[in-house]
């Protein structure tokens, strides 16, 4: 079993922009330093519930950072990015780092992204299996050609793909679920979902032809009192969430940050190390890397304690590298 953190960058009420970054970057040494296999982090735009708006940039200042852990793109937004110019992106740091890099995809949301860049709501409704299919090709084959929705005359691939990086999609949705399975691709699970959603995901997986996969899954971590969380991640979470604009001015659920908090503190590793080690060892079949949201407090004293405490106190238990003590 594998474990990694998972980072937002959020900016939380009284910070800029540059120290959510900053804490973001640190805690990737943290993680490093702990003994932790991963770290992630999301891309976003135009809100303050992640202010990192290239996942793939951020990747190559924390690959830059770090000499052993695995960087992740939780998500890389394939909706608004072309395929091409991140699959270059994605061979040279992956080459640069010594296949440190493991890139994640997502469709992403319909969200006021599309109109900015250009790239249109029926890109994100109709074209992310094309879009995830020139992405790699570009990441296998020397030359690749145009397709329907990209149209170009054959190039050689520069830098020239060796060793194909790892991916793994987002999936939050059927649809995408089966795009995933049909290519043999793992799947990113979210947060939101509890060990036994998560095995539902991976049920309709295997339902629709995936065979077995290393599967990721996300979750809320912290080591300490869950009032820390309760008196701070709403206030981060409101805000934050009001940053998802849609496009087209289609209605969207919105969550109450003070439930959601509440939800996640219930399902999830928070309170003191047992608590953390029992939480996480109750995990679906099939689910290869747990990866941290190590960060709702958006204090760096918090959350470099909280990463600390998992990597001394409960890594090690998971890992049966010291006895369990209940």
């Amino acid at each position: 079993m594998r474990f990694g953190v998972f980072l937002l960058a959020g900016r939380f009420p009284g910070q800029t922009d540059a120290q959510a970054l900053r804490r973001a970057s640190d805690a990737v040494v943290w993680a490093e330093q702990a003994g932790f296999d991963s770290a992630w982090i999301a891309e976003h735009h135009f809100m303050s519930y992640g202010v990192c708006p290239s996942a793939i940039t951020f990747a190559a200042h924390a690959l830059a950072r770090t000499s052993r852990i695995e960087i992740g793109t939780a998500v890389t937004v394939l909706s608004t990015t072309h395929p091409v110019q991140l699959a270059e992106q994605v061979t040279m740091l992956d080459q640069l780092s010594g296949g440190r890099l493991h890139l994640g995809i997502g469709r992403g949301g319909p969200w006021r992204d599309l109109e900015v860049f250009g790239t249109g709501l029926d890109r994100w409704e109709n074209g992310f299996a094309e879009s995830l299919d020139l992405l790699l090709d570009c990441l296998t084959k020397d030359t690749v050609g145009g397709t329907g929705r990209f149209p170009f005359r054959p190039v050689p691939m520069v830098p020239q793909p060796v060793t194909p990086p790892r991916v793994t999609i987002a999936c939050t949705s059927g649809d995408t679920v089966s795009i995933a399975a049909a290519r043999g691709l793992p799947m990113l699970l979210g947060m939101d979902l509890s060990v036994a959603g998560k095995a539902a995901m991976i049920q309709s997986y295997v339902d629709s032809g995936g065979g077995p996969a290393p599967h990721i899954g996300a979750a809320l971590a912290h080591v300490g009192p869950a009032d820390e969380v309760r008196s701070r991640m709403p206030g981060w979470l409101g805000p934050g969430l009001e940053g998802y604009v849609t496009v087209d001015g289609r209605a969207r659920k919105r969550a109450d940050p003070v439930a959601y908090t509440e939800k996640l503190i219930a399902m999830h590793p928070v309170g003191d190390p047992g608590l953390c080690v029992r939480r996480l060892s109750e995990r679906a079949e099939g689910i290869d890397q747990v990866i941290l949201m190590v960060d709702p407090c958006g204090d760096g004293e918090i959350t470099g304690r909280t990463i600390r405490r998992l990597g001394a106190e409960v890594l090690p238990r998971l890992r049966g590298t010291v006895p369990d003590v209940r």
